[in-house]
């Protein structure tokens, strides 16, 4: 069957290959085109502090037509044109934009599964709640993810079971900057950065006052439901916003069933206030996040049922001074400081120590797993995991200096992290804690400076120096010998604090070329000081089935990175293609010793056997997890990504166009053996149409068998992702200055009903299949 569908799509991808290479040949001809996608110009800010200049924030600026379709209807178009994609060909990064539009239309339950099918990313989809983003097969510790410029400041780097504190329908635009992106946001960005932004905190007055928004969806694969507003008002250099959201999901259906354990509750907002002037602003917002949600797999099939309940209470800050004399152009700052907290829940086994053997079980309560109802379901917390943090940064940006060469703009800043994380195991008996309590202080400086030398071509060169401090306990030794069928194995403690000072630097370049076609070429060199986590865990980790011993020896990560890209935003052909190449030098990771072990410790040793015996069971029939060290390595990271639009001709009353997109990465340690858990090739394509109030797109993504796998790893077979799109858009009446426009539209996500495992989850082992053919229906009402 597999194989059939195998070349069913490939007879259809290659002429669509041969279409793509025709079409960009042709880019003259499609410059000339009548009828083009105009869209709006969209300022990307996270890869950079430099800012083309600094001026009053106003409205963002609203799309101009093609005049074909401007002619045919009065209503304009949005502000947003739904599906297209956009391109910044003015950044020395590669950078995915996704719009609120876009997240508004996609089911799922994270800011991940709007990302997901972007070339160079997909989710770590270990539940539906609970779906980290992986940029270039890179993510955890080295793939940052902040809210309008502060890091989430979450425990999810730590477990893959652990969620990232954000809703999509917090979402006004996300940006992901695919590649190093450590010299503005530190060692935790080596991989890159998903910057969600939106207005929690005003940074300008809406247009006639008051802006809007009210969206709600349903979805069939899961019965899921959300709602969402959101509000901001002002007048007289005063601003003020609030927000809200709800959801909730219960177990989606597969092409097998439904996949027990797999609900989704959440719930939360914002308020926040600014005071807006001519010079600048300055604002302050408080946020709130209630998460509960299930893990599926093996635990929860035995009736274990591990779930997760997770609050975050979060305050920012933001401003910004346009100075604009004794060469400071402006100066701006972030502050954000967090409280998070979850509980990790699973039902209570009497027969071995109080404990089931499944499940990081988190939570107060929630889901009908209430710790009060015990007479009902007996459930108890099995770990429990805390992160208070504090994060600020502040930049300079000096006034543009024109000299022989060129014109200089850079900025200077400095950036400062305090962080008291810890995963503990509330009972003694149950096993060693993975993370004792845990501090971690980084400061850093970094400079940015441009210089562009004709109209042409610009160069930047960017540096930090970071110096972290990591204060915890963990196992400095952890040794034994299995004579038989067991072995007993001690562990030595270490308790101290170790410190990193990582160096970066980069230089880039932009050129323009023919027919509105930007070229980007950048070399850096980073480093990475390693977590907490990965220096001083120690004991079970259920989330990945391991027991986890850190090196608190470990040495900062290098990375040492190549990339050519060539992007054009303009125009009926629209593309944006990279390659790259990054030589890891003491890349970290969870090396397998063949080994399991019991999490709980008898007179001070831990039970081990062969992971080949396969006995699964140690002392007294405990559950037994696979030993792994964390050690550093070298590893060689390379690949490509593209992803296109062709408006190909007018049609009807709008226009209709083809896509197209392709990723890989290949990753490989230095003397053999492949870096586990990286995607696999992926290649897509569709066709669309779009005028001033219809959007229609179906579309096709293949990902290709993944057989080059790490230690411990198997072979994962292809899928191929059917999606279609329907969505209709019209304007009201204007009163008092207020426009509304209303959005309908209908979704089918994997409508062939393919069998989809991830080669990247965790949960691929356990052949836990991501949601079947699923229907969303979606619609917004927003205002101005």
């Amino acid at each position: 069957m597999r194989t059939s569908q195998r070349k069913r799509f490939s007879s259809a991808v290659l002429p669509a290959a041969a279409l793509f290479a025709a079409t960009a040949a042709s880019a003259t001809i499609a410059q000339a085109q009548e009828t083009v996608t105009d869209l709006p110009e969209i300022e990307v800010t996270s890869p950079s502090p430099v800012r083309k200049q600094a001026r009053r924030p106003s409205a963002p600026a609203p799309s101009q037509p093609a005049d074909a379709i401007a002619e045919t209807f009065d209503a304009p178009l949005p502000e947003n044109l739904p599906g297209t994609l956009i391109v910044s060909d003015d950044t020395f990064s590669s950078v995915t934009v996704v719009t609120d539009r876009d997240v508004l239309s996609t089911g799922g339950q994270t800011i991940t599964d709007a990302l997901q099918t972007r070339p160079g990313i997909i989710g770590s989809t270990f539940a539906p709640g609970a779906n980290r983003p992986i940029i270039r097969g890179l993510d955890s510790y080295r793939v940052r993810t902040q809210e309008n410029g502060i890091g989430t400041q979450d425990v999810a780097a730590i477990s893959e079971d652990h969620a990232v504190p954000i809703d999509p329908n917090a979402v006004d635009r996300v940006e992901v900057v695919r590649g190093p992106a450590t010299l503005r946001y530190g060692s935790q960005a080596i991989g890159g950065v998903v910057s969600v932004e939106n207005q929690r905190i005003p940074t300008f007055i809406p247009p006639n006052g008051f802006s809007g928004a009210i969206r709600g969806a349903g979805t069939s694969v899961d019965e899921g439901k959300d709602a969402s507003f959101k509000a901001t008002a002002g007048s007289n250099g005063v601003a003020v916003h609030a927000d809200g959201f709800w959801r909730k999901a219960d177990d989606y259906d597969s092409p097998r069933g439904t996949v027990v354990n797999s609900f989704v509750e959440s719930k939360g907002g914002a308020l926040g206030a600014s005071l807006i002037g001519l010079d600048g602003f300055f604002g302050v917002s408080f946020s709130r996040i209630e998460s509960t949600y299930g893990i599926p797999g093996h635990e929860a099939e035995e009736g274990v049922d591990p779930y997760i309940d997770m609050v975050q209470d979060r305050y920012m800050a933001h401003g910004e001074w346009r100075v604009r004399d004794a060469g400071i152009e402006a100066i701006r700052f972030w502050f954000g400081a967090s409280n998070y907290r979850h509980n990790e829940w699973a039902k209570h086994d009497h027969d071995h120590g109080g404990h089931g053997h499944g499940g990081h079980g988190h939570g107060h309560g929630g889901h009908a797993h209430d710790d009060d109802d015990d007479d009902e379901v007996d459930f108890s917390v099995h770990s429990r995991f805390k992160n208070k943090e504090q994060e600020a940064r502040v930049e300079l940006q000096h006034l543009p200096v024109g000299t022989s060469l060129g014109t200089f703009s850079g900025a200077l800043g400095v950036h400062v992290v305090n962080r008291d994380t810890s995963g503990i195991v509330p009972d003694p008996d149950a096993g060693e804690s993975l993370l004792e309590p845990a501090h971690t202080q980084s400061v850093a400086a970094f400079w940015f400076e441009e210089l562009e030398l004709n109209p042409f071509l610009r160069l930047q060169a960017a540096a930090r120096i970071e110096h972290t401090t990591v204060d915890g306990t963990g196992w400095e030794d952890f040794h034994g010998h299995v004579h038989g069928n067991h072995g007993h194995f001690h562990a030595h403690s270490f308790e101290g604090e170790r410190s990193f000072t990582p160096v970066s630097g980069s230089l880039g370049l932009l050129q323009k070329l023919p027919f509105d076609v930007v070229g980007r070429l950048t070399g850096s060199y980073v480093e990475r000081a390693p977590d907490a986590a990965e220096l001083f865990s120690k004991g079970m980790h259920e989330a990945t089935g391991t027991f986890e011993v850190g090196n608190p020896f470990l040495d900062v990560e290098k990375a040492t990175t190549a990339e050519v890209g060539l992007a054009k935003a303009r125009g009926a052909f629209r593309f944006d293609a990279s390659a790259y190449y990054t030589r890891y030098n003491g890349f970290v990771y969870r090396e397998l010793q063949g080994l399991e072990c019991d999490a709980v410790s008898h007179n001070g040793e831990f039970d081990c056997v062969h992971s080949d015996d396969g006995h699964g069971h140690g002392h007294g029939g405990a559950h037994m997890f696979d030993l792994v060290f964390f050690q550093q390595r070298d590893a060689n990271f390379y690949g490509a990504e593209l992803a296109f639009q062709y408006d190909v001709a007018p049609i009807w009353n709008g226009l209709w166009g083809i896509e197209g997109q392709y990723d890989f990465v290949h990753a490989k340690f230095d003397g053999g053996g492949y870096v586990p858990r990286i995607p696999p090739h992926r290649l897509g394509g569709g066709v669309y149409y779009r005028d001033a109030n219809w959007f229609a797109r179906a579309g096709v993504l293949h990902a290709f068998d993944q057989n080059r796998f790490g230690e411990g790893e198997i072979a994962t077979p292809g899928y191929t992702l059917v999606s279609a799109e329907l969505s209709y858009t019209i304007q009201g009446e204007t009163i008092d200055g207020i426009v509304p426009v209303a959005t309908i539209g209908i979704k089918g996500e994997n409508l062939a009903d393919d069998e989809v495992l991830n080669h990247t989850s965790f949960k691929r082992r356990e052949d836990v299949l991501l949601p079947g053919a699923n229907v969303r229906v979606f619609g917004s009402i927003n205002l101005n």
